[in-house]
Order: C-alpha cells, then structure tokens, then sequence
C-alpha cells in the first residue's frame, strides 16, 4: 500500500493512492486525525457489511459512531476508543454480535494498528435492542473471532 501527498495551498492537501484515486484533505475542516478515526470506523462498517453479505443475511440502517478519549500531552495518541454499532438485521442475535467482534478483534486492519496502544470497547444495538454496552475487547494481537476468509476493503 502506498499514499502520496502533495501540498496544494494553504492547509489543502491532495493525496494519492496506490490504485491512481485522488481525494482532497482540506485541513483543518477536518484534521488528518478526524480522517483517521474516520477511516477505522469505515473499515470495520465495511467488515459488518461483508459478513452479513457472507451469510446472506439482511442489512440495513448500518451506522457506527466512534468516540475517542486523547493524550492531552504531544503527541495527543487516542487513549480510548468506544465504537457504537447500530444497525438493523435478519442474522440472530449471536451472529450479530460475532461480526461485531470479528471485525474489531480480527479482520480490521486499522483498529488493530492501534488496540495495543488504545483501551477499546464497543456498544451493539440490533433491530433497536441493545446487545452489548461498553464491552471490551480482547488485548493483544491476532485477536480471537474468526468467520472465515471475507475480502473488506481494508484487508
């Protein structure tokens, strides 16, 4: 994986990507980290969607909201991350929260470049029931929830 970046004028920037695509990074609307934890939630979004589409199960109103707790001393690294899944499914409750726990213990590769260094935890709701509240996941690499082979776009 490869990222150009070229200054374009005053905190605009264009990044490039390995595959040729080009987006803007307009600074400070949105900072760079607010990119970052962007990214990290589209990428396990992308895992939820990929493994209901695995099980041929329904998908709808997928929403996951991030908030982040930061150092308040330089280099302000996250510190805590909790991920708010919602979102409304066919699949059995256990299934729901196994894809859940695939993708932030498992399959995303963003949140698992920083869960040695960040306490994360993640609330589910399905079909508007609550599964899960602030539930940790587990430390460590390699993480432990495995469904099999999906191909994300964040593999």
């Amino acid at each position: 994986m490869k990222v150009s970046i070229k200054h374009l004028e005053a905190m605009r920037f264009s990044a490039t990507t390995s595959k040729g695509e080009s987006f803007v990074i307009d600074c400070p609307t949105i900072s760079p980290i607010e990119y970052f934890l962007s990214g990290l939630i589209a990428c396990s979004a992308s895992d939820i969607v990929m493994m209901a589409q695995n099980k041929e199960a329904s998908l709808s109103n997928l929403s996951v909201d991030g908030e982040v707790v930061r150092a308040d001393e330089h280099p302000r690294k996250f510190t805590s991350l909790h991920l708010l899944y919602s979102f409304d499914s066919d699949a059995d409750e256990t299934m729901a929260k196994r894809w859940v726990q695939a993708s932030i213990e498992t399959y995303c590769s963003t949140i698992n470049t920083v869960r040695e260094s960040v306490h994360i935890t993640y609330s589910l709701i399905l079909n508007t029931k609550s599964l899960a509240d602030h539930e940790k996941i587990i430390s460590g690499e390699g993480g432990g929830v495995d469904l099999g082979k999906i191909d994300a776009c964040c593999s």
